[in-house]
């Protein structure tokens, strides 16, 4: 296929995509139905959301925290084993519900075994979560694992905001009240047996593979540095849903007329190349 009949085909396409990018960006920015923003607009700095890594640092194990059942319970009762922590409240609207989800995801695909190389801990840092909510999401979140799984692999605690605080501080996981919710970031953090914080892991989604290695190494006490650290600058506030979330449309209409312009400037060159060939033949 020539340049030229190449441009022909390519060129509409590339046109409506254009035309068409107005109209995905007044759909971005014109909501469904009216929408009344919050009396204060949130704002907060990289100090007050967000996640300070500590590497290699060892949090409290003799936090007193709640149960499912109520019932109060260590942090060093109940580290014994590799440990993935989560900490989250449990009426959140925002990427909670998708991180909590992405973790009963990689619990079914690892080959790693649950309550054996490695447990689940989720912590609530809304001291208004009591222990029936906590029981409640862990028989949801359990009811999504479809291989064999024991209970007591992923425990959900709640306590005195102080006490959670703590927890939080000791793993530099950093977090905002707005009104009735929070502002907070997405991440899972693996501990050692001893509770030595060995990685992050960014996101809501997780690679089998790279939580078995993990696994392993928070087994051996190894401290690893993260990768990928993009995803906690990928929010905006909704201020219907009253929650941060990725801005998925302005993303995509970015990347199609940043395509558009180089297929364009492409498209300009080669034409330019067509003209002067047939005069420098003559």
């Amino acid at each position: 296929m020539t340049p030229s009949s190449l441009r022909r085909i390519l060129f509409p396409l590339t046109l409506a995509a254009l035309m068409g990018m107005p109209a995905v960006l007044r759909a971005q920015a014109t909501p469904a139905a009216p929408v009344t923003p919050p009396a204060t607009p949130p704002s907060f700095t990289a100090e007050e959301v967000g996640i300070n890594e500590k590497l290699g640092a060892t949090i409290p194990l003799d936090l007193v925290l709640n149960g499912e059942d109520g019932k109060p319970v260590t942090l060093r009762q109940l580290i014994d084993k590799p440990t993935i922590l989560t900490l989250n409240y449990f009426r959140c609207a925002g990427i909670c519900t998708p991180l909590l989800s992405g973790v009963a995801e990689v619990v079914n695909r690892t080959k790693a075994e649950p309550g054996k190389d490695f447990q689940v801990i989720t912590v609530s840092f809304d001291e208004r979560d009591g222990s029936e909510i906590a029981a409640q999401k862990r028989t949801n979140y359990i009811g999504e694992i479809t291989r064999p799984f024991p209970p007591s692999a992923w425990r959900f605690l709640t306590g005195p905001g102080a006490t959670t605080k703590a927890l939080a501080d000791a793993v530099g996981f950093k977090f905002k009240r707005v009104n009735d919710d929070f502002v907070h970031a997405g991440a899972i953090i693996f501990l050692s047996p001893t509770g030595k914080v060995t990685r992050y892991m960014y996101g809501v989604t997780y690679l089998p593979a790279d939580v078995q290695l993990a696994a392993q190494e928070a087994a051996r006490g190894e401290a690893q540095p993260t990768i990928n650290k993009f995803l906690k600058f990928c929010f905006s506030y909704d201020p219907a849903g009253r929650r941060y979330v990725l801005n998925f449309t302005t993303i995509s209409a970015l990347v199609i007329l940043l395509a558009a312009a180089i297929f364009l400037v492409v498209i300009t060159r080669k034409g330019r190349k067509d003209t002067v060939k047939p005069e420098e033949g003559a």
